[in-house]
């Protein structure tokens, strides 16, 4: 099924370049490229098993303010996009700029910040055990990263209205909407995104009705008011670091982490589309989670993106040329 699902995704992506990228778009000016980035993240993750999970964050991040340009990667000052509120807890630029000084070894000038954070967050899905697909390329830096720009992030504490909203401004559906949100599938959240959801719950405070009540009590031990803001649980409840459709259960039975996640159940269609990768009898029966969370990641890696002359290819990430 894993091979089935490559060999769709490579024809669909060689039979269609959108935005200007093109898969294998450094073939021959640094045919090295894919597989230098692929050693980082492999090397990366065998040191810290939650790299996976925060190179796939970071990609979203960038992705979502001012396009898949390597915005979020600039470090030049307290304006700086990474900077932002809405970034908190965002990671992996060590990984991104080790990666970029072997390129730039191996051909200098030619790979772009942004294509190798795209091809790290594909790169992180097969390390966690996902499927395995090919990323078009040929995406340059982009000159501009404020803090400012990240305002219209999405929030856990959004409405599902507004979630919608957010996602369909970038060009995406509401099933990249679901699909992009069981990336969650991996990682960990701060229980500073907890608090309220817990404890002072809108309207009326308390907790969130929509906690199934044998996760409430697991969830307070772990987050107990006044406790600290910064200790860390799985978004995946008992799949936090294999890659897999169990996000979308832990959703429909209220055992989600995320109150944005939750929400998936508050509309009729994004729970249609949560329903739809649970309930057929057989997978040939039903979409496949899989290939189509790859069509969303290749989806949300057309955003924005600069191509050409509108554009540089940093020397360093985390500076303008």
């Amino acid at each position: 099924m894993a091979l089935l699902i490559f060999l769709v995704i490579e024809m669909f992506l060689l039979g269609a370049s959108q935005g200007q990228l093109t898969v294998g778009f450094y073939s021959e000016t640094c045919p090295d490229a894919e597989s230098i980035v692929r050693r980082a993240v492999r090397d990366a993750a065998n040191s810290d098993p939650t790299i996976p999970a925060v190179l796939l964050r970071l990609h979203f991040h960038d992705c979502f303010v001012e396009g898949c340009d390597g915005s979020i990667l600039i470090d030049d000052g307290q304006t700086a996009e990474r900077q932002a509120f809405a970034h908190q807890g965002v990671g992996g630029f060590g990984v991104i700029e080790q990666a970029k000084a072997k390129l730039e070894s191996a051909c200098p000038g030619v790979v772009s910040c942004s294509d190798i954070v795209a091809l790290a967050a594909r790169d992180a899905v097969a390390v966690a055990n996902g499927p395995r697909y090919q990323v078009p390329t040929g995406r340059r830096d982009g000159r501009v990263s404020n803090l400012k720009l990240a305002d219209n992030m999405p929030d856990v504490g959004d409405s599902i209205q507004l979630l919608k909203e957010k996602f369909l401004q970038k060009g995406l559906t509401e099933k990249d909407f679901v699909l992009l949100t069981a990336a969650h599938t991996i990682g960990t959240t701060a229980c500073f995104f907890m608090t309220d959801r817990l404890y002072n719950f809108s309207p009326g405070g308390g907790s969130d009705p929509a906690i199934n009540p044998a996760f409430l009590s697991e969830l307070k031990q772990t987050c107990p008011q006044n406790g600290d803001v910064n200790a860390r649980l799985p978004i995946d409840r008992g799949s936090g670091q294999t890659f897999d459709k169990q996000i979308l259960k832990n959703i429909r039975d209220g055992f989600a982490v995320l109150e944005s996640d939750a929400k998936l159940n508050d509309d009729e269609a994004t729970r249609s589309i949560v329903d739809s990768y649970l309930d057929s009898f057989t997978p040939a029966s039903g979409p496949s989670f899989e290939a189509d969370f790859v069509e969303s990641m290749v989806n949300m890696g057309q955003i924005g993106v600069k191509t050409g002359l509108n554009g540089e290819i940093r020397r360093v990430c985390e500076a303008f040329n």
